[in-house]
C-alpha cells in the first residue's frame, strides 16, 4: 500500500523558534505522523531571527529563483532547507529579503504589528504552493497551522484546483489563539486575488480583514478544522461546527493529540 503524503504548512517550529503551543505541535506532529506510516513535508517562513549557521540552513538553488507578484511588485522566492536530526525530518524555509530578513516575527521591537503582514502571508502561502509544484510532490492532505497560513485553503481549492499537485488534496486547518490586534490593510482582499478566486470567495474580508474573518475564510475552504488551543473565540468555533460537510476536532491534550489527528486525517482521506 502506498503511504499517504501529508504537507505541513506552519508559522512556527521548535527548535528554530521559541517553544509555543504552535511551534511544539508543528515539531512533534509531523514526526508522529511519519512514525505512523505517512510521508511528510514541512514548511515555515525563514524569519530573520533564525540563525542559519547554527541550524545548518542552506539554499536549494534548483527550487529558488522564482518571482511572485503581489500588488504589481516582483518578490524573489528563495528556498532553504535544514534537518531536525532527532526526528529524521527536513524543514523547508520560505525566504525573501523584503519580508523575512527582519529579526522579529510579526511585531517589531515595540510590539507593533508589521504593516506588511498581509503581503508576508500572501507571499509565504504562495511560495509554499509553488515550491511543492517544483518538487513534484503530490500531497494527499495539507495541514495548515496559524493565521499566517489561512489563505492556503482558499488558494488550494480555487487557484490550484486543476493543478495535478493539488486537485485531489484535502485541507485541514488548525485554529490557534494567535489573534492579531489590528485588521490587515484595506486592500488585502484585492492583493490576494489571483486567477480562480472570485469576489464572492473573499467577501468575508471585504468589510474587515481581522483575525475572525481570516479564520472563517480558512474554515470555508477546509475539509477539517482542529482547535489547536484550549481557548479560541467561540464565534469561530461555532462557525466551524455549523459548516456542512466539515470534520471538526476539538482541542486534544498533549498525550493524545497525535493519534487523534492521525485518525482525523484517515477519516477525511476516506471521504
Amino acid at each position: 500500500m502506498v503511504a499517504k503524503k501529508i504537507l505541513f504548512i506552519t508559522t512556527e517550529i521548535s527548535p528554530y523558534l521559541p517553544d509555543t503551543e504552535m511551534s511544539l505541535v508543528a515539531r512533534n506532529l509531523p514526526q508522529g505522523i511519519h512514525d505512523r506510516g505517512k510521508e511528510i513535508r514541512t514548511f515555515m517562513p525563514k524569519f530573520g531571527c533564525i540563525n542559519e549557521r547554527r541550524n545548518q540552513l542552506h539554499e536549494v538553488i534548483r527550487l529558488s529563483g522564482m518571482n511572485l507578484i503581489i500588488d504589481e511588485t516582483d518578490h524573489p522566492l528563495i528556498i532553504k532547507v535544514a534537518s531536525i536530526q532527532a526526528a529524521r525530518m527536513q524543514i523547508y524555509f520560505i525566504d525573501n529579503e523584503d519580508f523575512f530578513q527582519r529579526k522579529y516575527l510579526l511585531k517589531d521591537e515595540n510590539g507593533i504589528e508589521f504593516e506588511d503582514n498581509d503581503e508576508r502571508s500572501i507571499f509565504y502561502v504562495r511560495g509554499v504552493m509553488e515550491t511543492v509544484r517544483k518538487l513534484r510532490w503530490i500531497p494527499n492532505l495539507i495541514h495548515c497551522h496559524g493565521w499566517m497560513t489561512a489563505l492556503a485553503p482558499l488558494y488550494i481549492k480555487k487557484h490550484y484546483k486543476s493543478d495535478p499537485c493539488f486537485k485531489n488534496a484535502k485541507v485541514v486547518y488548525s485554529l490557534y489563539n494567535d489573534v492579531f490586534e489590528n485588521p490587515l490593510r484595506d486592500n488585502f482582499a484585492k492583493k490576494l486575488k489571483i486567477e480562480g478566486i472570485t469576489q464572492n470567495d473573499i467577501k468575508l474580508l471585504k468589510e474587515k480583514a481581522d483575525h475572525t474573518a481570516l479564520s472563517k475564510l480558512a474554515i470555508d475552504f477546509s475539509d477539517g478544522i482542529i482547535a489547536g488551543s484550549p481557548a479560541i473565540d467561540s464565534h469561530i468555533i461555532d462557525y466551524a461546527k455549523q459548516k456542512e460537510g466539515l470534520t471538526y476536532l476539538p482541542y486534544q491534550k498533549e498525550d493524545v493529540y497525535i493519534n487523534a489527528i492521525n485518525d482525523l486525517y484517515d477519516r477525511i482521506l476516506i471521504k
